[in-house]
């Protein structure tokens, strides 16, 4: 059988997405649960399309970047909504993750500074001792 290109197909079954994105089928079935993705069902065959892969691709990408299923639903909304509103939404969010991991990594450096200083005094005084 001949190998295409997930780029070049249009038909994919739930499995075939699963394997390819490393995932489980629960976690597809998860996001359709959630209205994120929306296949065709053959029977009790769910039959999923070149653009629900893309969405869940972007499903994905946004998860890993941190954003929450929420944010993610508002930005698949716009999906085939005015582009302008897409990208003002999308920047907005992402200026607001960048935000809140620039937090986060500086009260990561002010944690590690502190437990630094508490073990050159934990290490002077067992030396003392």
């Amino acid at each position: 059988m001949k190998h295409v290109d997930p780029e070049n197909r249009d038909l994919f079954a739930i499995a075939d997405l699963a394997k390819e994105f490393g995932i489980s089928t629960r976690a597809i079935r998860f996001y359709e649960a959630k209205g994120l993705l929306s296949p065709e069902r053959v029977g009790a065959t769910r039959i999923f399309r070149r653009r629900d892969r893309a969405r869940l691709i972007l499903i994905l990408r946004g998860k890993r970047l941190g954003f929450s299923l929420r944010d993610i639903s508002d930005y698949l909304s716009l999906y085939d909504a005015d582009r302008t509103q897409q990208v003002n939404l999308l920047s907005e969010k992402v200026d607001e993750r960048i935000a809140l991991l620039e937090r986060q990594r500086d009260d990561l450096e002010t944690t590690i500074t502190e437990l630094r200083e508490i073990r050159k005094l934990a290490d002077r005084r067992f030396a003392k001792a």
